[in-house]
């Protein structure tokens, strides 16, 4: 049954952490922005990290009964840049891509997390855990047991659909970036060879590469569905394929047709 509750709790903060994402991001760029990894409006990171926030101030409060401000901000803050940095680092291990980056923000640290957010962080899970949790723990004592195995039935069901949806998407997608990412870097080398042994047509012939990988990339983003366009809109930062060589940003371009395809 506990296991059955902490899902749905995940569900729930999933959830509400994708409306503000969605919201503050929307605000921020004047035109909706919806948040998150996977197609559904969920940000697991942010349900993780209130399940794990709930069974150990649980384990923290039974033992001591109290804990002062300063010590749950600090374990708030600690967690949540360890969740956001750990999260970051394996998505783009597996999918060559960012979905948020703070290198443009003070104090950061390789661009996934910095120091403003975390205290941010710290601070909104600081008054979770003083006015959210103790209701959510009311509310595990008050609620049937069958609510909670049948709702997370359910939800489980659609977060499992989402997830495996996600996976697939996005991994064909991106094998596609990547592999125009390559024919440009391996194009563009072959270009830079020939401007070099004639510079008098440097001009025309970069002219030219930049026409033919625009004309790739708007093609590729007119192949796209829709929830696979929703997910490159969603990526902050893509990884080339070959960062040890030229880099031509094949997913960076594919964004940019993405935006033409939309202002048309």
């Amino acid at each position: 049954m506990i296991i059955s509750q902490y899902f749905v709790f995940f569900i729930i903060f999933s959830f509400l952490g994708w409306v503000w994402e969605t919201i503050y991001c929307t605000a921020r760029e004047r035109h909706f922005s919806s948040r998150g990894f996977l197609f559904g409006p969920v940000c697991p990171i942010y349900g993780c990290s209130v399940v794990v926030g709930m069974m150990i101030f649980r384990q923290i409060y039974a033992a001591s009964g109290s804990m002062p401000l300063w010590e749950v901000f600090i374990i708030c803050a600690v967690g949540s840049a360890f969740a956001e940095y750990v999260t970051s680092y394996c998505l783009e291990k597996r999918f060559h891509a960012r979905w948020w980056d703070y290198s443009s923000m003070p104090l950061n640290l390789h661009g996934r997390i910095c120091l403003p957010v975390t205290i941010c962080f710290g601070i909104a899970g600081t008054l979770l855990v003083h006015f959210v949790i103790p209701v959510l723990g009311t509310m595990q004592v008050t609620v049937e047991p069958l609510v909670y195995e049948a709702a997370a039935l359910v939800l489980m069901g659609a977060f499992g659909a989402d997830f495996a949806l996600t996976q697939a998407s996005l991994s064909t997608l991106l094998e596609r970036i990547e592999a125009l990412d390559r024919e440009f870097t391996e194009r563009g080398e072959t270009v830079y060879e020939a401007i070099s042994s004639t510079p008098q047509q440097m001009e025309i012939r970069k002219n030219n590469f930049e026409i033919e990988m625009h004309e790739r990339a708007c093609a590729l983003a007119g192949e796209l569905s829709a929830r696979q366009r929703s997910v490159v809109n969603r990526i902050s930062r893509f990884r080339p394929a070959l960062p040890e060589r030229h880099e031509f940003k094949a997913g960076d371009r594919l964004k940019e047709a993405l935006r033409e395809l939309k202002n048309r």
